[in-house]
C-alpha cells in the first residue's frame, strides 16, 4: 500500500476498487500496521463483504459461481429460502435467502449471497469463515440463537451435513440402531 514513494502510504478510495467506508478503514489500518510496525499485509488478502441496502439487502462475501468458474474451482451450492426459517416467519420478512457455495467435495466456504432485510447483519458470520477458513461443518457445530434469522446459515451448514451421510453410512447406521432399540 506504499505510493511509488516509499515514505507515504495510501488509503481508503485512492487505494481500493472498492468504495466502500468499511474498506477505508481496512486499508488504514493495514497501512497502519505497515508503516508503524514494519508489516507486510496486503490489500489483496482481504476477504470483502459487501451489501446493498435496499429492501431487502443484498449482501455478498467472496466468489459467486463464475468467478469460481473462471478459476477452475467446482462448487456445491446451498440455498435456505427464508420463508422456511420461523424468525423471518415472524417477521414477515420471508422475502430472500442465503445462498451459500462451498468446494466441491467439501466444506471450505467460498463465497455467499445473502439478499434479507438483514442482509448486512448475517454476512459477518459468512465473512468470518472465509476468512478463518472455517468449514460449514465447524458452523453446523455451534449454537445459534433461536429463533434469529441466521438461523438459515445454521440450516445451511446442517444441510450439508447431511450430504455427507453415503448411502453405505446409512445403511451402517440403520442397522445399528435397529439392534439398539
Amino acid at each position: 500500500m506504499r505510493t511509488t514513494n516509499r515514505r507515504i502510504f495510501a488509503a481508503g478510495d485512492v487505494a481500493s476498487r472498492f468504495k466502500f467506508t468499511h474498506i477505508s478503514d481496512a486499508t488504514a489500518r493495514i497501512v497502519i500496521r505497515n508503516a508503524l510496525f514494519f508489516g507486510r499485509d496486503r490489500m489483496s488478502a482481504l476477504t470483502v463483504p459487501w451489501c446493498t441496502y435496499t429492501d431487502p439487502e443484498v449482501g455478498h462475501v467472496g466468489l459467486n459461481e463464475s468467478e469460481a468458474r473462471e478459476r477452475g474451482i467446482a462448487l456445491k451450492t446451498f440455498v435456505q429460502e427464508l420463508r422456511d426459517v420461523d424468525r423471518a416467519v415472524l417477521d414477515g420478512e420471508v422475502s430472500g435467502f442465503v445462498k451459500v457455495h462451498v468446494r466441491q467435495g467439501g466444506d471450505q466456504i467460498v463465497g455467499a449471497t445473502v439478499v434479507a432485510t438483514h442482509a448486512g447483519e448475517m454476512l459477518s458470520e459468512l465473512t468470518l469463515a472465509i476468512a478463518r477458513g472455517v468449514g460449514l461443518g465447524a458452523i453446523a457445530a455451534v449454537i445459534h440463537p433461536y429463533p434469529t434469522q441466521a438461523e438459515a446459515i445454521k440450516k445451511i451448514a446442517d444441510a450439508y451435513n447431511r450430504t455427507r451421510l453415503t448411502p453405505r453410512l446409512k445403511r451402517l447406521f440403520t442397522m445399528w440402531f435397529s439392534l439398539n432399540r
